[in-house]
């Protein structure tokens, strides 16, 4: 499902109990100088992590002074998050003239510690190639690292690499619990492109060889994932970003299963296997 941007105003985009991907949360806010949010979301674990400026955060009592250091967009410095336990009550205050401020959330039953992840301790990859038109960066917020400290939330910040290109590819899905070959995680995307004038195509194909749908992605685009193969592509000449939010439904490592007719790519595009070793 394709979410148009809209304003918010502050309001979850994906609540709880969402229809369509259960396990997600997700939310945007803005704020200015001095401007506070406070927000508690019982039976969700979330993470907290400025897309742009810089906000001061309390989890219960627990202070993460000046999180976020990035300017006027996604690609003006490196993410920073922090991880608030099920239904914590978390407070956000503005330190930047403004702040745009992206709330994460999975669905959980187990309260944990909170814990900030700065932009020292991110666990980046870069695959694929400029020749296979795959080249991208992945940025982890709330990856591998953090087996055992959080429950069932992956969050992580995707780049496309250059102007134009596929990210997603080979076609995967993960919509089915069936371990060792596939779990079941709801996703959401939030998209980003410079210049912000440009725009891209999401691919949901639900069946191998089936035709599917495309929705057409632009600057601030939501989209919501329950099943099927997602592929998606900038057009030539623009960078796309998007923020992905994974809940599990069983665990917290991801198994994609790719797709039967494009598995063989794995082969043929340079990095991916390391990239999915850290989808976990």
């Amino acid at each position: 499902m394709h979410i148009a941007p809209f304003d918010n105003a502050n309001r979850p985009i994906v609540d709880v109990d969402d229809p369509l991907v259960p396990l997600n949360y997700f939310n945007i806010v803005k704020l200015t100088k001095g401007q506070a949010f406070e927000y508690r979301v019982p039976g969700y674990e979330t993470a907290i992590v400025p897309a742009t400026g810089t906000v001061d955060i309390d989890v219960e009592g627990v202070a993460f002074p000046a999180l976020g250091n990035r300017g006027v967009d996604v690609w003006d410095g490196e993410p920073e998050g922090v991880y608030a336990p099920v239904g914590a009550r978390v407070l956000m205050v503005c330190l930047s003239d403004t702040a745009e401020v992206f709330v994460a959330g999975a669905r959980f039953d187990t309260v944990l510690e909170p814990f900030d992840v700065r932009a020292a301790d991110l666990d980046m990859i870069q695959y694929g190639s400029d020749e296979t038109k795959t080249h991208r960066k992945i940025k982890h917020i709330f990856g591998t690292k953090y087996h055992g400290r959080v429950g069932r939330l992956l969050v992580s910040e995707l780049f496309t690499v250059g102007q134009g290109g596929w990210s997603g590819f080979p076609s995967h899905k993960h919509d089915t619990d069936r371990v060792p070959l596939e779990t079941r995680h709801d996703e959401t995307y939030n998209f980003r492109f410079r210049p912000s004038h440009g725009s891209g195509l999401q691919m949901l194909q639900r069946e191998d060889n089936l035709p599917g749908d495309a929705y057409h992605i632009v600057d601030g685009s939501t989209i919501c994932l329950d099943k099927g193969y997602h592929p998606c592509v900038a057009l030539p000449g623009y960078e796309m970003y998007y923020f992905t939010i994974l809940g599990g439904l069983s665990q917290r490592s991801l198994v994609q299963y790719f797709q039967p007719t494009h598995a063989y790519q794995i082969e043929t595009i340079p990095g991916i296997k390391e990239m999915v070793a850290k989808f976990k």
